[in-house]
């Protein structure tokens, strides 16, 4: 499948330069206008090296990640038409076995054609076209060379190279995550990391720590063989030792790392490399006293990744929002029952938004709980219980609650209740709850039952006839006074 890449300006001079050098290479003749305006300029961002899998995995390894990202640089000449992609992998022969990967691409042996299609100018393109497969008895270093053509029907070909090397010995970290409680924002925490050579090679080139914080953590250890972003979320430290095999090693001195204010979680993860090259992002070196290796057990250092797994003392104070069912018996009401978010830290996702759980007044029957989603919806919006007296239980995080939450304010939805008979007293309960609220003592709240005795079901039935007989009533005592008004203003005129 194509994905789209970002295009970066360059500075005039270097795509001078570059459209130079793609002139020189020799292309089809294709039509284009005297002035050659209508020609593409193409650049193609593939690694000149590439490392394909480490030498202790052999035939069980698999890397899909090579790709091959093409440009249309900038200009007035329009896309770049009918872009194909042909790689050639037949110089990885005993080093790695190439196989299909995904998007536009064909294979035809080791050689491997992408179709890219029309290009955008000023755009880019990239494909997969394979899976680099490993082969046994491969020895760290062995390499071999890949070479790839880009074609256009209105630019120049592009051609080059990328040497594909076997990596050194995979590094193992521990398999369990380390789980930290409490951690209040500012104050420091500190973690070991650990790694062992399981393998029967020799890591000759070093190793190296690549160390990441996320979602709130910030890395408060700087020493001098680290180099870190300039928010002190990533971390790459460098040591010469050359890990023998079997061995295990941590570091002489352990990593700290704190949490930033109003932050619920956090994840420190951290990875080992016997291929130390730092990523060019990380350019802000650390003025503390250099981090060294030491021996240490091998225990639990089966895994590829390891993490520490942070939960601070901020809370989320939920606090139920409830009402009145009040109404006539036989009435269904409307009544408006949620959670009211209190603060200070946000839930990061919809699994710790949490929920609130609904148990109606005695006396009661809820018929539904309508919800929208996207222009649509259903009748119950939370799950209902099992038997009668259970609790509907309203996970917030759901669909069914997208059209009625907000963050950090307040989240109700409807439910219809209708009033099956009086129960003097009877109260119903809403109770909320999220991984993060640590106020239990507002949690709770009742919901009061107030319901007034139903309309006589006769009277209900002939009201309308009642309405009318009054009426009539009324009318015929009004017609009754004018006549004998009437009749007593004549007698009196005959008698004078």
């Amino acid at each position: 499948m194509l994905r789209r890449v970002l295009i970066t300006r360059r500075l005039s001079a270097l795509t001078a330069c570059l459209v130079a050098v793609l002139a020189s290479v020799a292309a089809p003749a294709i039509p284009a206008a005297a002035d050659d305006s209508g020609r593409a300029s193409l650049r193609v961002e593939v690694p000149a090296a590439f490392r394909m899998y480490s030498a202790d995995e052999g035939a069980k390894a698999a890397n899909s990640d090579f790709g091959v990202p093409v440009a249309v640089e900038r200009s007035d000449a329009g896309p770049a038409r009918n872009v194909r992609v042909t790689v050639d992998t037949s110089g990885l022969d005993g080093v790695a076995r190439a196989s299909k990967g995904g998007g536009n691409c064909t294979q035809d042996g080791p050689v491997f054609t992408c179709v890219y299609g029309n290009v955008q100018n000023g755009d880019g393109e990239s494909n997969n076209p394979f899976t680099l497969n490993g082969v046994d008895g491969v020895e760290p270093g062995d390499s071999g060379t890949l070479t790839y053509t880009v074609v256009a029907d209105n630019a120049a070909p592009v051609t080059g190279t990328t040497r594909m090397t076997v990596g050194g010995p995979s590094l193992h970290t521990p398999a369990d995550d380390e789980s930290v409680k409490a951690v209040a924002p500012g104050t420091s925490r500190k973690t070991t990391p650990r790694f062992a050579n399981h393998s029967r090679f020799t890591a000759e080139q070093g190793v190296a720590l690549h160390i990441s914080a996320d979602d709130g953590l910030l890395l408060t250890s700087h020493p001098d063989n680290c180099y870190f972003d300039t928010s002190s979320t990533s971390a790459w430290c460098e040591f010469s030792t050359k890990a023998a095999p079997h061995t295990a090693y941590r570091t002489s001195a352990p990593v700290r790392y704190t949490a930033a204010a109003g932050k619920l979680l956090g994840t420190l993860s951290y990875t080992w490399s016997s291929e130390p090259e730092r990523p060019a992002e990380l350019t802000v070196r650390g003025t503390e006293p250099p981090l060294t290796l030491t021996g240490t057990a091998d225990r639990g250092l089966t895994g590829d990744t390891g993490y520490v797994k942070a939960t601070t003392t901020v809370q989320v104070d939920y606090q139920p929002v409830t009402a009145t069912v009040r109404g006539r018996v036989g009435d269904t009401v409307t009544v408006q029952l949620g959670v009211r978010d209190n603060g200070p830290g946000r839930p990061l996702s919809a699994e710790t938004l949490g929920r609130f759980e609904v148990v109606p007044p005695e006396g009661t029957t809820v018929t539904s709980i309508p919800y929208t989603f996207e222009d649509d919806g259903g009748d119950w919006a939370c799950t209902q219980p099992k038997k009668h007296g259970g609790a509907f239980v309203c996970e917030i995080g759901y669909d069914e609650f997208s059209e009625v939450r907000h963050e950090g304010w307040t989240t109700v939805i409807g439910f219809k209740i209708r009033i099956d008979r009086q129960v003097p007293g009877a109260k119903g309960t809403i109770r909320t709850s999220n991984p993060f609220d640590r106020t239990p003592r507002n949690d709770k709240a009742v919901i009061p039952l107030a319901a007034s005795p139903a309309l006589l079901p006769q009277l209900a039935h002939d009201s309308t006839a009642i309405w009318i007989a009054v009426s009539a009533a009324g009318i015929a005592v009004i017609v009754a006074i004018v006549l004998r008004r009437r009749r007593n203003s004549a007698a009196a005129g005959a008698s004078s």
